[in-house]
Order: structure tokens, then sequence, then C-alpha cells
């Protein structure tokens, strides 16, 4: 079992248990009526959120303390048996436990078992819309906490609160049930709006939260997670513009009856509605799409800077070489990435004796070419190497005799103990074993490549009648501090005649 895995997304898990702490407070309230009846002090919390949904929903921005008590007399007077005012102070408490009346957010401090340390979150579930200065009210409109608890009432969240509208809207288009779409477009039109603030906060937060890599594509994540649901959301909407236009087309070539011309009424403001909630949708995801291509990338670019004007040469780098003595290995790797590639300027004195142009004014110029080597000079270079493989592989065949087998690295520990290890310290030799691999098996019926000699010549003159086989082998030897070479197997024995 992975221990830390099962407290992932902790604190997330327990922010959605503490959407539903302002009913636990509720419930341990108690209260009887003038019958010693007990109120239910967490129905009513939730009679509350309801009542204040639904003045959010028609857009009535004058909501109180007293308006919810009137709402809670006409729905529970039959139920209990409360004067006015109590029923008031009953309102006033509900509303108190989800807004404090300091007017501070609610907070809920709990620890957190994923970072094993104690934490709080703040919720707002309440929020003052308006006060009304000649009766000295104060009216109060859900805020986005207080949505997304009334959302997780009906088990789903609020960001697929939109999504699921639009399926409910498609659900009562079909069955006929127009004035429940009417209902539904409201809902609509405020999912919006709420993702609407939520967008304006989220490039708020954009600005100012984002102070490392992993934040920054922590958002970036967020904002494609967003621009694929309004993208999707946006093809549903022009999908049900057109069952729409098609249901009022029908409506309008049967409406006899007068239940036909009420129900084409409905579809037009459908119709009407649905535009109107589909243009604020459409602006949203064209916010959305802008605060990926500028606010991202402004984002990301003062996330640059932040780190260049936080980079400090002589704290980061010479403060650490001297207060912490490091060793040599050590400050290479510290000091390599802020140094510049070694650079030369040099030139040829074999440029002095290069062939001048000499041409007219009008003269076309001559494209610059470099000077190629003389033929002279290669012949040379491949005597020498022809001289130099022959004398190392003499050495090799008196190591190892008439017939036999030895690794590379024998042969080249016996070159160190015999006095010949100044061999080891130049590529030739290195270059000699390399060409003796890519040529195995060698035998003494090489033919001159090019009617050139061959640089192998003298190793088939050694050889004679023998044949030399090169194996690699797995290791890698380093003989001197400038050069390393893959192990090798090398084996001289007499060609056999019959497979030949």
């Amino acid at each position: 079992m992975e221990f830390d895995e099962l407290t992932k997304g902790y604190a997330e898990r327990f922010s959605r248990r503490a959407l539903f702490e302002p009913f636990d407070r509720l419930s341990r309230k108690q209260l009887k009526d003038d019958n010693g009846k007990p109120l239910d002090y967490e129905g009513i919390g939730l009679l509350c959120l309801l009542y204040f949904f639904e003045q959010k929903l028609i857009r009535n921005p004058k909501a109180g303390v007293k308006e919810f008590a009137v709402y809670l007399m006409n729905k529970a007077s039959s139920v209990y048996s409360f004067t006015p005012d109590k029923w008031e102070l009953i309102s006033r408490t509900a509303i108190n436990e989800f807004r404090p009346p300091s007017g501070k957010k609610f907070t809920v401090s709990y620890f957190n078992w994923e970072s094993l340390i104690d934490e709080s979150l703040t919720f707002s579930f309440f929020k003052a819309s308006s006060f009304d200065m000649a009766t000295n009210t104060q009216y109060y409109t859900l805020d986005d906490d207080g949505l997304e608890l009334v959302f997780a009432t009906k088990e789903f969240y609020s960001e697929f609160q939109l999504s699921i509208n639009q399926l409910l809207l498609r659900k009562q288009l079909e069955k006929g049930e127009f004035k429940g779409a009417l209902r539904q477009l409201n809902e609509m039109r405020m999912d919006v709006e709420s993702l609407e603030e939520r967008n304006v906060r989220l490039t708020h937060e954009l600005k100012r939260n984002i102070t490392s890599e992993e934040t920054f594509k922590r958002y970036a994540r967020l904002i494609d997670d967003m621009l694929l649901r309004l993208s999707m959301e946006h093809d549903e909407f022009q999908a049900l513009q057109l069952f729409v236009k098609e249901t009022k087309e029908a409506l309008h070539m049967e409406h006899h009856t007068k239940k036909e011309k009420e129900a084409y009424t409905l579809i037009l403001q459908i119709s009407t509605g649905l535009e109107e909630v589909h243009h604020q949708h459409t602006n949203l995801l064209n916010s959305c799409t802008t605060l990926k291509t500028n606010a991202l990338r402004a984002a990301q670019e003062a996330l640059y800077f932040v780190g260049i004007d936080s980079f400090n040469f002589d704290q980061d780098i010479t403060s650490r070489i001297i207060s912490t003595p490091l060793p040599m290995e050590s400050m290479k790797g510290l000091l390599a990435p802020f140094l510049s590639l070694e650079q030369a300027g040099i030139w040829s004195p074999l440029t002095l004796f290069a062939p001048q142009q000499v041409r007219g004014k009008r003269e076309e110029r001559e494209q610059p070419e470099f000077l190629e080597a003389d033929d002279t000079d290669e012949t040379e270079y491949r005597h020498l190497l022809r001289t130099h493989y022959t004398f190392v592989f003499r050495l090799l065949v008196d190591f190892i005799g008439e017939e036999g087998t030895v690794t590379l690295e024998q042969f080249t520990d016996h070159l160190l103990a015999s006095g010949h290890s100044e061999l080891t310290s130049i590529r030739l030799y290195y270059d000699f074993f390399l060409l003796l691999h890519q040529r195995s098996p060698i035998v003494q019926e090489i033919e001159a490549a090019d009617g050139e000699a061959h640089l192998l010549d003298g190793v088939r003159q050694l050889l004679e009648t023998r044949t030399l086989t090169v194996q690699e082998l797995p290791e890698v030897i380093r003989p001197h501090s400038r050069f390393a070479i893959q192990n090798m197997k090398l084996t001289i024995k007499e060609v056999d005649d019959d497979a030949i």
C-alpha cells in the first residue's frame, strides 16, 4: 500500500467536507416554538440557501433578513408557532452562520494529513449586494462558495453545472416542457455569469500567484481544461439553437389552437434567451482564449524576469565558493554554466605565401576555396602510418608467438612494462587497433586499394600464412589519461586450407 498516495489531495477533499460545516453548527442549535416543538435549524439553513438561490435566479437584488423571515412565516407557519419577531431572529441566525456578523469570511481550521501541518480554509457563502440608506437595511446574495454548496446538494460540481443544464434543457424541449426550459435558461445564464466571475478572479490570481514553474504549469493545465470544457459547451449551444429553430418553425406552421399559440410564444422567449446566453458564453470563451494567449505569456515572462532579478552572482556563486571550500571538481561543475567557450584568434603564416588574386575592376571575383593537401604530403603520411603500424604489429607478434590469443589490455600492459609506454600516448596506436577490428579477419591476400600501397602491407608480410582475427570485448580500458578504447581479443592462427 502506498501510504502517501492515500492522502493525496487531502486539502481538496476536506474543503468539500467543510462546505457543509454551517449545517453542522446549525444542527447543534436548540430552539423550541410556543408549543414546545424543537426547530429544525439545519433545514432552515438549507431553506436559506435555496431562498437566496431563487432570488439570484430571478435577479432580485433586494433580499435580506426581513424578506427571508417573511418567506419562513409563509412556509413554516403551519409547522411551527413563532411570533414575527422570532421568525426574524431565526432568519438572522441562519444567515449569520453562513456569513459572520463581523463581515469576515467563514473559517474552518483542520489538520492536513498530506502536509502534516495545521491549516485553515476560508469560505464566502454570502456577500453584500446592496444597502438601503433610508431603512438601514443590508441585502445579500449568494457568493461562489454558496453557489457551490447549493450545487453540491445536487451531487455535481459547479464547473459542470452549465453542461448539465444544457442536457436538461434539451430534454425539456424534447418533452415540450417550455416553462421549465425558461427556468433552465435562467440557471444557465447564472452559470455563465459565475464562470465569468471565476475567469476574472483567475486572471488576477495568475498575475499575482505565479512564482514558480510548477505553479505556472498548474494554471496552464487549469486554463486548458476550461478551454476544452467551454469549447464543448459552445458546440452544444449551437446544437441547441438549431433544435430550437426547428421546433419554432414546426410550431409556426401548426399553431392553430390556443395551446399551440402559447407554446409558440414560449419557444420565441426560449429562442431569445438562448441567444443571449450563447452570446455571453461566446464572450467568455473568447476571454478565456485571450487569457491563455496573453496572460499566460505575460506570466511566463514575469517568471523569467523574477528569476533573473532574484539571482545574485556574488551571493549565489562567489560567496558559495569562498565561504564553503569546495574541491576542484565541484567548482568546475558550479562554474561551468557561467563560462563562455574558449576562443582564440589565430592565423597561419602560410597565408602570406598564398597566391594573390590580381584582377581588373570588371572581372568577376573568384570564390574563396580551401587549400587542398598536396599528393606528395599524403604519400609521405601514408608511409608514416604504414611504418608505425608495422612496428606495433611486430611487437604484438613477438608477444603472442607463432599461434596464440591475447587481449588488447594484456598487450598494452606488456608495452607499459617493457619500456614502450610512449606508444600508448599517441592516437595512432588506438587507430591501428580500430583499423584491425574493422578489417578482421586479416590474411596475406589483402589487395592494395586503388593500386596504392596498403596501410597494412607490413602486417600482411609479418602474418605470412597465418590469419589475424579481432573480436571486441565488453569492457573499456584506459591506458592513458587522454585515450580510452574498448578491449579486444586478438588471435593469430594458421589458415585452414580446407576452409579456403
